[in-house]
């Protein structure tokens, strides 16, 4: 008998499509949206081995080759979300201002029941990033939606480059500087946090070049905070820095110039319709939301016109969710570019699948239905950028991984007998648009509550 609940629980793995073996498939009749390479109506894709074989009209059906009718749907590329934080148990290492020795890729959670939910809107790859209570974090890892494995290491994406989280702004200040009473407590000390380790990171290059050379007789302390922001500085690790005002968008892009990066996505960038053309002039790209803002102070000047701005001034620009509940409806944010900013319907999508696999260095593996790319696709009732639009399955690497007419009810991998469903989440502890400061938000709001009681005993006790 076992008498262990979590041991129990291990029981109840459930038999999902996600644990099959990839299959052949051939998808007829669709009306596929390319993204790269126009519309093809009536047309069917030959998938193989995982990849993309064959795009076209009347394909040969070859033998033992799983057909599915797509007579009346649309398939489009499988959306990528690059700012998530689904798929990993920790956010965020909120010690320290630098934390580039820490990787989220390293407690990553396939049991996340975000990832099921996720290819239930027909996405099938995103970036769990770390949070933004460090100027400079901890590195990202891109993931394929592989639901329905227990081993961590088959979300992460081959040959997806090395990506860092950096922050500018209120989190690292407040995390830091206003809690923890050490630096940066102000907006210029976030910038020298910058120039302070990349500064610190040449002169460890230097030793270990001087050692190599003969020069330095001894090697210097490894260490790995100090070997990462080296492979930042030689371009090997792809920045996506939290950012929302102008001012210091132009701050990071100095300094950044300064010390000869060029690889910078901007998240969230809601003043980025500001500083539109200068993004464009460095080469940053933006990933946005399509309309959130105003939830804090430096989120106040916004608007959702802010994509088609970017877009039109020639930045890679893309939507993301940082939600494990807007994850689901990336395709109506695209959408919603189309009321504010009149985008057409390619670009639209572009949005949600081939920008943001530019921006993670992966669009020669996905982002576009093209032949050889990864077989990640999503198929529709209704066009993608329709409000009536409701995803019928989603394929990641040539394996059904959702599918609205056969799925089970219950998809979890791992029960939870206590925890709690509704369709909408809001609260206090874990507003989605704070996802970034997950693990550390709930310790400032103790250490503001416990603030607030101080200041009322001593008011108590003036008179």
């Amino acid at each position: 008998m076992i008498r262990n609940s979590k041991a129990k629980n291990l029981l109840l793995l459930i038999c999902l499509p996600a644990l099959a073996a990839a299959q052949d498939l051939l998808i007829k009749n669709a009306s596929v949206l390319t993204v790269t390479k126009g519309n093809c109506q009536n047309c069917d894709i030959l998938v193989t081995g995982g990849k993309i074989a064959e795009v076209g009209k009347g394909l040969r059906q070859p033998a033992n080759v799983r057909v599915i009718d797509a007579t009346g749907l649309y398939v489009m590329p499988g959306i990528i979300d690059a700012h998530s934080h689904i798929g990993i148990d920790v956010v965020n290492e909120g010690t320290n201002p630098v934390t580039a020795e820490v990787n989220v890729g390293d407690a990553l959670n396939p049991l996340d029941v975000s990832i099921y939910r996720a290819l239930a809107g027909g996405v099938t790859t995103s970036h769990a990033m770390h949070g933004s209570a460090n100027a400079i974090g901890g590195q990202c890892q891109t993931i394929k939606h592989r639901y329905g494995t227990t081993n961590p290491d088959d979300l992460k994406m081959a040959g997806a480059p090395r990506t860092i989280k950096f922050a500018l702004g209120e989190n690292p200040i407040r995390t830091h500087g206003e809690s923890n009473k050490i630096w940066p407590a102000t907006r210029m000390g976030v910038e020298q946090v910058f120039r302070n380790a990349f500064s610190e990171a040449r002169i460890y290059m230097k030793e270990w070049e001087d050692h190599k050379k003969g020069i330095r007789k001894s090697p210097p302390a490894y260490s790995l905070r100090m070997e990462t922001l080296a492979d930042i500085l030689n371009g090997k690790i792809l920045i996506h820095c939290h950012s929302y005002r102008a001012d210091e968008i132009l701050m990071l892009m100095n300094v950044l110039r300064d010390f000869g990066i060029n690889k910078v996505c901007f998240q969230h960038v809601n003043e980025g319709f500001k500083v539109a053309p200068e993004l464009a002039a460095f080469g940053a790209t933006a990933s946005v939301f399509a309309d959130w803002w105003a939830y804090k102070f430096e989120v106040y000047y916004s608007t959702a016109y802010n994509a088609a701005i970017l877009t039109r001034n020639g930045v890679v620009t893309s939507i993301n969710s940082d939600s494990g509940e807007l994850i689901r409806h990336l395709y109506h944010e695209a959408a919603k570019t189309q009321r504010y900013g009149d985008l057409t319907d390619e670009e639209a999508l572009a949005l949600i699948t081939i920008n943001p696999a530019i921006q993670l260095g992966i669009d020669k593996m996905v982002g576009s239905v093209e032949k050889g790319k990864d077989a990640d696709l999503a198929i529709f009732k209704g066009h993608p950028l329709s409000v009536y639009a409701i995803p019928q399955m989603t394929i990641v690497d040539g394996i059904v991984r959702f599918d609205i007419k056969s799925d089970p009810d219950d998809v979890r991998v791992d029960v939870n007998p206590t925890e709690k469903y509704s369709t909408y989440f809001e609260s206090l502890e874990d507003l989605d648009h704070n996802a970034c400061m997950r693990g550390v938000s709930e310790l400032l709001m103790q250490e503001s509550h416990a603030q607030y009681l101080r200041y009322r005993y001593s008011k108590q006790h003036q008179h």
